[in-house]
């Protein structure tokens, strides 16, 4: 992968801190309050923070670990705790296993997709850009369930996010999330239903909804390139904060690269034992020879 001079994200290993508790959340406590449940900090110490944070004016967390009083690794484990303890178990019950950023907040998966989600948001996204296309190189390398897990990774921080089944061809995030493909992309496309009408909302997740790809299209490439998604795009873009496109693989059909022309970025899965190198050359000279930069790139192993 160095090879091609690509910003590589492994999920397979634990890479970056997480560090993002000045990112507003409705429903999520202080992280002040959290530590000091945690046993981590003290009142006194709090304060201590307080008065230097103000001073600064820097985040809280940024003041804490200047005073010495907390790590990184307190601040990834209170973040885990102030975000994930807002679901309850009710609510990811009706969630698929495969969702593991909700169903397994402990596990080493949602703990590198975590480490992806940082070193995403290090690297200005979003911004200007509010779109990615999420594709792997060939086909079944996990790219869906990476994309729905990173989704809703990034809703938890507040980010009103929308995850696009744009893979009409073969779809699977309903699956993931447990919902019907009974209306969708296609059929807001071809004018079978309103965009109103084929949203889904998530009652664990507030800040994510999602676009299902709705009825199966052998003509998929020709809806994409049509006029009609370009405007559906642009709604999009004025809508939600982050939208993440869930696409067929490059070298499966032209979708991934149509859906990029409108995003302007793509994010790339590579399978470790599937994904070939001659492969991630000529994708990622496919890709940017139209002119769309590669934000990144995840090496999987699952």
């Amino acid at each position: 992968m160095n090879s091609f001079a690509l910003p590589l994200i492994e999920i397979d290993n634990l890479r970056k801190n997480l560090f993002l508790e000045g990112v507003s959340q409705r429903y999520a406590e202080p992280i002040g309050q959290v530590l000091l449940k945690l046993g981590k900090l003290s009142r006194q110490d709090t304060e201590k923070i307080l008065r230097l944070q103000k001073q600064q004016n820097i985040l809280f967390g940024d003041a804490a670990k200047q005073s010495g009083l907390i790590t990184d690794t307190d601040i990834r484990r209170a973040l885990t705790f102030q975000l994930d303890s807002s679901v309850s178990s009710q609510e990811t019950a009706q969630l698929s296993p495969e969702l593991a950023v909700i169903r397994q907040p402990d596990s080493a998966l949602t703990e590198s997709i975590r480490a992806a989600r940082t070193q995403l948001l290090l690297r200005g996204f979003p911004s200007s850009r509010k779109t990615v296309v999420v594709a792997g190189i060939s086909q079944n390398c996990g790219a869906s369930l990476f994309s729905a897990n990173l989704a809703a990774l990034f809703s938890q921080v507040g980010e009103k996010t929308l995850l696009v089944d744009a893979n009409m061809r073969n779809p699977t995030v309903h699956h993931i999330f447990n919902l019907n493909n009974s209306s969708g992309l296609s059929d807001v496309l071809t004018h079978r239903t309103t965009l109103s009408e084929a949203l889904f909302s998530i009652d664990a997740l507030p800040n994510l909804t999602l676009l299902a790809a709705g009825a199966v299209q052998l003509d998929a490439s020709e809806l994409l390139s049509a006029s009609a998604f370009n405007a559906l795009n642009t709604d999009l873009t004025g809508q939600f904060d982050i939208i993440f496109y869930d696409t067929p693989a490059f070298l499966e059909s032209t979708d991934a690269l149509m859906v990029a022309k409108y995003s302007g970025c793509v994010l790339l899965v590579v399978h470790r034992n599937q994904s070939r190198l001659t492969d991630v050359s000529a994708v990622c000279q496919q890709i940017t020879g139209n002119g769309i930069e590669i934000i990144g790139s995840v090496l999987v192993d699952y």
